[in-house]
C-alpha cells in the first residue's frame, strides 16, 4: 500500500466512525482546548508571584496569585479527567460500531473465503486489529491537534518575553517534530506482521480447543504443546521487531527531552545574569520548556500508536475491499408454499481439475419429497450447497419455480430454503434466541406455538426461566433428540417454501427417532423437501429417488416405479439391504 493510499485510507475510516459522533468529539476538543488555555496560564501566575515575592509584595497580592494558581490546577486535572472519559466512551462506540460492520461485511462473503481461514484468525481480525484503532479514532487526532496548538502557543509566549529565548526552543521543537514525522511511520510493516503472527496463533489455538477430545485420545498433546510453542515464538519475534521500531519516535523524544532541559536551564542562567530575566521569568522559561517537551513526548507515543493503527487500517481495508463472488440481481419473487426445483446440466468442482458435479439435470415438482442416495465424497452435500447458494455452479443453471436461481439475493434464497443437518449448532444464549437466531421480530406466541408442534412441551415446562432460560455452550445441557428438535423448530419459524433435511435421525435411538419422525412429517407438509438419506428406511416416506455416485446421477425417478423394476440400481439396494452403503 501507497503513502498516499496509507494515509487516504486513514482519513476514510476517521471521517466514516467518527461523523455520527460529531457533537461528542467537538465537546472533547473544546474541553482539550480549556485544559491547554489553563495549561499556559499556569506559568505565567507562578512567575508572577515569585516576583511579587522577591519585590516584598503585599501578602493579599501572593495570597490571591497562589489561589488563582491553586484553581487553574484543579481546573487542568479537571478537564484532563473529563477528556479521558469523553476519549474512551467515543472510542468504544466507534470501535464498537467498526467491529459490527466487519463482523457482518465478513459472514457476507462466500463460503471459499472461510474455508481458507480459521474462525480464530477471524475473531482476532475483528477485535484485535479494531482494538488497534481504538486510540488513533478518539486521541490521536484530538490530542495531535490539541498538542499542536500547545506548541504554538508555548512558542508565541516565549517570543513575548524574549524573542531569542523563543526562537532557540521554537528551532529546538521543529527539529523534535521533524524527527517524530520522519521516522514516524518507520513500524507499520513491522505491525502489521506482528498483528498476522497474533492471528496465526489465535486461529492455531481454535483449531486445537476444537479438535482437544481427539489430540487427548490419540496422544498428540506433546505435539501440539510444541507447535504452540512455535506459534508464540513468531509472535513474539514480530512483536520485539516491530517494538523495537516503534520506539524510535520514542528515544526521538527523549533526546529532545535532555536537550531541551540542559538549554532552558542555560538560558536562564545566561539571561539571569545579564539582567534581561527575572528570577520568576527563569522559572517560567524552565517550566514552558518542560511543557514543551511533553507534548513532543506524547505527539511521539501517539506515532507510536498510529503505527499499529495503520497496520491495523491496512488490514481491515484489505478485509472491506473483498466483494462476495455470489451476488444476485435483485429479484426477490418466489411465491409462497412449495416451489419447484430445476436442475439443468449442472457442474461444480471446488478446485478447477476436480469436478465434484457433472452435468447433473433432474426436475422435483412443488410439494415432491426427494431422496438423495449416494456413497460419501458422491457430491449430495454440494448439490444442497449449490441449491443454499453458498457456491454457484461453475455451468448450467438451478431454477426455484420459473427464476435462475443466480438472479435471486443469497440472502432471500436462504430464506426461501430450510435445512436440518445431524450436527445442530446452538449459542450460549436464551432459548428464544437460539430459536430466532436473534431476530426480535418474532413473537414469544409464534415460538411457543412451534415448541408444541416439534414435540418440546413438556421438555418446554421443566425449564426454570422459560424461553429465557440460558442454554449451555454447543447444547450441552441437551440430549441429542432435543438438540435436534430446536433445529426443527428454527426452520419452523422461518416458514421456508424448500425443506432439506441430512437425516437428521439417523443417530439416535429408536424412541427419540419416533419423536423426530412426527415433527420431520410436520415439517415437510406443504413444502418441497430433499432427504440425504444415509439408510434406506429413511426414504419411506419420499416420492422420488436419486442416486448419485461420482458426481453423476446414477438413477433419478418415482420411488414406485423404481421399487418395482427389478433392474434399477434402487431395488438392487433394497434386496440386498446395503445400509453400509450410504453412511
Amino acid at each position: 500500500m501507497s503513502k498516499h493510499r496509507s494515509i487516504q485510507s486513514h482519513i476514510q475510516l476517521l471521517a466514516r466512525y467518527l461523523a455520527p459522533e460529531w457533537r461528542a468529539a467537538l465537546v472533547l476538543g473544546v474541553v482539550l482546548l480549556l485544559s491547554i488555555g489553563l495549561q499556559l496560564v499556569n506559568p505565567q501566575i507562578v512567575r508572577g508571584f515569585i516576583d511579587a515575592a522577591q519585590a516584598q509584595a503585599e501578602p493579599s497580592h501572593l495570597l490571591l496569585a497562589a489561589g488563582t494558581f491553586l484553581a487553574a490546577g484543579m481546573g487542568v486535572q479537571a478537564m484532563r479527567l473529563v477528556s479521558t472519559y469523553l476519549s474512551t466512551d467515543l472510542g468504544f462506540r466507534t470501535t464498537n460500531a467498526l467491529r459490527s460492520d466487519l463482523a457482518r461485511h465478513l459472514l457476507g462473503l462466500d463460503m471459499s473465503f472461510h474455508k481458507e481461514r480459521t474462525p480464530g484468525e477471524l475473531i482476532e481480525r475483528i477485535d484485535g486489529d479494531v482494538t488497534a484503532l481504538s486510540n488513533f479514532f478518539t486521541q490521536f487526532v484530538v490530542r495531535l491537534l490539541g498538542n499542536g496548538i500547545l506548541i504554538i502557543g508555548i512558542v508565541a509566549l516565549l517570543i513575548r518575553e524574549d524573542w531569542r529565548v523563543g526562537l532557540i526552543m521554537g528551532a529546538l521543537a521543529a527539529l523534535g517534530l521533524t524527527g517524530l514525522i520522519r521516522y514516524g511511520g518507520a513500524a507499520v510493516a513491522d505491525s502489521a506482521a506482528e498483528r498476522e503472527a497474533y492471528a496465526d496463533m489465535y486461529g492455531f489455538i481454535e483449531e486445537r480447543l476444537a479438535g482437544l477430545d481427539d489430540i487427548r485420545s490419540n496422544g498428540s498433546a506433546l505435539y501440539t504443546l510444541r507447535r504452540y510453542y512455535e506459534a508464540l515464538r513468531n509472535v513474539y519475534w514480530a512483536a520485539t521487531t516491530a517494538w523495537d521500531k516503534r520506539m524510535i519516535v520514542i528515544r526521538i523524544a527523549a533526546v529532545m527531552w535532555g536537550v531541551g532541559q540542559t538549554l532552558a536551564l542555560a538560558l536562564g542562567i545566561i539571561y539571569f545574569q545579564r539582567g534581561i530575566l527575572t528570577i520568576g521569568a527563569v522559572y517560567m522559561v524552565i517550566h514552558y520548556t518542560y511543557m514543551l517537551l511533553e507534548p513532543l513526548e506524547q505527539i511521539a507515543r501517539q506515532l507510536q500508536d498510529l503505527q499499529k493503527a495503520a497496520a491495523g487500517v491496512e488490514r481491515i481495508s484489505d478485509l472491506m475491499a473483498l466483494e462476495p463472488q455470489i451476488k444476485g440481481h435483485g429479484l426477490r419473487t418466489l411465491g409462497e408454499g412449495a416451489l419447484p426445483i430445476a436442475f439443468d446440466n449442472v457442474s461444480f468442482a471446488y478446485e478447477d481439475d476436480e469436478p465434484v458435479l457433472d452435468r447433473v439435470s433432474f426436475r422435483l415438482e412443488a410439494g415432491s419429497k426427494l431422496g438423495l442416495l449416494g456413497r460419501t465424497g458422491s457430491g449430495k452435500t454440494t448439490l444442497t450447497r449449490l441449491l443454499f447458494r453458498l457456491y454457484d455452479p461453475t455451468a448450467g443453471a438451478i431454477r426455484l419455480g420459473d427464476t435462475v436461481l443466480h438472479d435471486l439475493e443469497p440472502d432471500y434464497v436462504r430464506r426461501k430454503v430450510g435445512m436440518v443437518t445431524q450436527e445442530v449448532q446452538l449459542f450460549r444464549a436464551s432459548v428464544r434466541d437460539n430459536l430466532t437466531f436473534f431476530d426480535a421480530t418474532i413473537t414469544d406466541d409464534d415460538i411457543l406455538r412451534v415448541i408444541d408442534v416439534v414435540g418440546l412441551t413438556e421438555w418446554f415446562r421443566r425449564l426454570p426461566e422459560g424461553l429465557d432460560t440460558e442454554l449451555a455452550p454447543n447444547g450441552g445441557d441437551l440430549s441429542a433428540g432435543q438438540a435436534q428438535l430446536l433445529a426443527f423448530a428454527r426452520v419452523f419459524l422461518t416458514d421456508p417454501s424448500i425443506v432439506v433435511l441430512d437425516e437428521p435421525s439417523s443417530r439416535l435411538d429408536p424412541a427419540t427417532e419416533r419423536l423426530l419422525e412426527k415433527a420431520m412429517n410436520r415439517l415437510l407438509e406443504g413444502r418441497t423437501g430433499i432427504i440425504i438419506a444415509h439408510r434406506l428406511t429413511t426414504v419411506q416416506r419420499v416420492d422420488d429417488i436419486m442416486i448419485i455416485d461420482d458426481g453423476h446421477v446414477a438413477e433419478f425417478g418415482r420411488r414406485q416405479d423404481l421399487v418395482s423394476d427389478p433392474h434399477s440400481h434402487f431395488s438392487e439396494l433394497l434386496a440386498t439391504g446395503m445400509q453400509e452403503a450410504f453412511a
